[in-house]
């Protein structure tokens, strides 16, 4: 065994004790007891890193054992394996119990200070105690989003257009190809980098020198990113890492790292929703760690969590909607535009999708849906029916019908306007105006794209959670409108 005073193991178990509340802690009972590595690296690392350590210690898992965690009421409870094995099953979830999980299959590991070690904690590891959140996250879009960036030619052109560097070549402008780096700043940094191990380093520490993997495209907590043990995403993109407090996850600031215009500007619409105005008002009342979660009680006005994945009661404990880690399992339409608005997909691996002109996309340029690969009507219609469900917990039943009527009107709307601008695409590349290589890369292109990832997305997403500023006159009905005014002019030439 490796040696730790007593005084310091007395000191760590007093000072996770009396973490409370009012530091920021959630709620949870008296410290858990540490097992004999995770003691050994708080020894080093209260030293070396001490927010990191304090910030776990004032997190659930520093507080209880599985066991503990097993006998919480079903609704209750936050873990949802049926077995939790016998090593994690009487100590605190500490540093080792979550770097020390499958090291079989990290290519991460290493002997660190007498342990072995993995760098990287992944969905696969989070799943020993939380299998069907792991599970259900690994189904989604959000864990296949590096693929669905990498295998989808449609894409990787809108990729490469976003990241190369411009620059002079006589009186040419030319593109060079985006670096890694660049790539990881831009739309890797939510879709995720693939991490692979280059090989091992010595670095000096404040402990002396040691020795490390080398990985390659980390730091990196994209939703989709690709884990060292051969899993892909990161339960760290929202819930954040030493605390993963659920109380930050059901806060639309997580949401609002990624989700934010000009493309999925979800969060910029909420700020100015009604329901935003309510959240930033009264949050300070909302109990953002009750599981399961009570509309009326625990929070007012609900949050993207609240629709779109928390299990979500009526203050009499009645079930309204089941938690999900999947974020595509409630929705019954993508309002993120791709060209159009269209049916959910039936599968989180959206580069499956081929539509019948053979591209990636779910819909055709002209709006024909791929339907093969998106719900059905009578899918649809079951999901919309429980997101009315979750409205109905706080608004009439005439308040939530006008609501979606409006909504429908205008997704339809702003997908004709994409189609009109659609077809005047075709007819300037007819017209040898652009070049159809890459329909991202030149600026009439450009226009189309902004066309239908901008500016109706801007609608969509303004008249789904009732942002009017977004959807009118900031990158919305206006924008769209004149987008299409000047395409429309520059397609004139040569009449």
């Amino acid at each position: 065994m490796r040696p730790i005073s007593i005084l310091f193991a007395a000191l760590v178990t007093v000072a996770a004790f009396c973490v409370t509340e009012t530091q920021g802690a959630e709620k949870g009972p008296s410290a858990a007891p540490l097992s004999e590595e995770t003691r050994a690296c708080i020894e080093c690392h209260n030293s070396l890193n001490p927010g990191l350590v304090q910030d776990w210690l004032a997190s659930r898992h520093a507080k209880t054992t599985g066991e503990e965690a097993l006998k919480k009421p079903e609704a209750e409870r936050r873990v949802s394996a049926k077995e939790i094995p016998g090593a994690l099953r009487t100590v605190a979830v500490g540093c080792y119990e979550c770097h020390g999980l499958n090291q079989g299959v990290h290519k991460d590991n290493f002997l660190h200070a007498g342990y072995r070690i993995n760098v990287v904690v992944s969905p696969k590891d989070c799943g020993t105690c939380h299998t069907t959140e792991a599970d259900q996250y690994g189904e989604g879009k959000k864990a296949n989003a590096l693929a669905n960036l990498d295998e989808n030619r449609v894409f990787r052109a809108l990729v490469d257009a976003v990241g190369s560097v411009k620059h002079l070549k006589g009186k040419r402008l030319v593109s060079g190809k985006p670096s890694a780096s660049t790539l990881n700043e831009t739309c890797y940094g939510c879709h995720g980098s693939k991490i692979t191990v280059k090989g091992f380093v010595t670095r000096a520490t404040d402990a002396g020198d040691m020795q490390f993997p080398d990985l390659a495209n980390w730091p990196n907590q994209g939703v989709g990113r690709n884990n060292p043990d051969g899993s892909s995403g990161s339960c760290t993109s929202c819930h954040p890492r030493h605390r993963f407090a659920i109380s930050v996850a059901r806060q639309p600031y997580t949401c609002g790292q990624c989700h934010i215009d000009p493309d999925v500007p979800a969060w910029n619409v909420y700020k100015e929703s009604k329901h935003g105005n309510i959240f930033f008002s009264s949050s300070r009342a909302y109990n953002l760690d009750n599981v399961p979660w009570a509309a009326g009680r625990d929070f007012v006005a609900p949050t993207c969590a609240s629709c779109h994945n928390s299990l979500v009661s009526n203050p009499d404990g009645s079930i309204v909607a089941e938690r999900s880690h999947n974020f595509g399992a409630r929705p019954w339409v993508r309002i993120f535009g791709l060209i159009y608005s269209h049916p959910q997909p039936k599968s989180g691996k959206t580069y499956l999708i081929k539509n019948s002109n053979g591209l990636q996309l779910p819909v055709t340029f002209t709006g024909k849906p791929a339907s093969t690969f998106l719900i059905d009507r009578d899918e649809q219609a079951k999901r919309q029916n429980q997101m009315e469900k979750i409205c109905q917990s706080c608004h009439s039943g005439a308040f939530i019908k006008g609501h979606f009527t409006d909504f429908d009107v205008s997704v339809r709307e702003a997908d004709e306007m994409v189609k009109t601008t659609t077809l005047l695409l075709s007819r300037a590349w007819n017209m040898k105006l652009a070049d159809s290589a890459n329909p991202f890369d030149e600026p009439i292109e450009q226009m189309w794209l902004r066309q239908w990832l901008f500016y109706a997305n801007a609608v969509r997403f303004g008249a789904a959670m009732m942002g009017h500023g977004q959807a009118t006159f900031r990158e919305g009905w206006w924008d769209l409108t004149a987008n299409l005014a000047e395409l429309s002019e520059r397609t004139k030439v040569g009449e």
